[in-house]
């Protein structure tokens, strides 16, 4: 068992906006978060945010793994008008990039080795578009070309981390144990 991760990322300056439309999801949508709207109302739910950079607020919480990030990031994109990145990194062995504009899947990509693709059998995206991609991560079609010629999950991480000009490596677990990340997040409760 290797390392694992996941968070989502929203295409926007706007700290405010993107701190309501969480608050909504929180109230309104627990149960893609992994709680009954009831306990939703009796307890509060912990999120971590960051404004990454200009360009994209990071978001972490400790029912985003792989496996449950997208559904998550699929219901934030019809709560606020910006793209909605979702990143699953499991195990070492994948990588999976996923993006969603008003509750639609845009783009999507898995990055691992081609033996990894063999050994879970319905490793396949949802919707390959890599046109979409190079937009909305608005990177050049050569840097596109690069980044999704990788096989690596590791190495495309840190490859589109830099091209992003923000770290993807953050997950709310490590928290406590990082002071660069609890430098950038800021405490969140809804």
């Amino acid at each position: 068992m290797g390392r694992s991760f996941a968070n989502l990322h929203i295409k926007s300056d706007n700290l405010e906006k993107t701190v309501e439309a969480l608050r909504e999801l929180s109230n309104g949508h627990a149960e893609v978060l992994g709680i009954t709207n009831q306990e939703a109302h009796e307890t509060h739910i912990v999120m971590y945010v960051s404004k990454s950079n200009e360009n994209w607020i990071s978001v972490l919480h400790d029912y985003f793994v792989w496996g449950t990030v997208k559904e998550i990031g699929q219901t934030l994109s019809r709560l606020i008008e910006e793209p909605v990145m979702t990143v699953g990194y499991m195990n070492e062995d994948i990588f999976e990039l996923s993006f969603f504009e008003n509750g639609d899947i845009q783009a999507e990509r898995i990055f691992c080795e081609p033996w990894t693709r063999d050994e879970y059998e319905q490793l396949k995206e949802e919707r390959i578009n890599d046109d979409y991609l190079r937009e909305v991560l608005d990177i050049r079609n050569e840097d596109g070309d690069d980044l999704l010629n990788i096989t690596s999950p590791e190495q495309t991480v840190n490859k589109l981390s830099e091209l992003l000009g923000m770290s993807l490596w953050c997950d709310w677990e490590w928290i406590p144990y990082e002071e660069t990340l609890r430098e950038r997040f800021e405490k969140y409760e809804f």
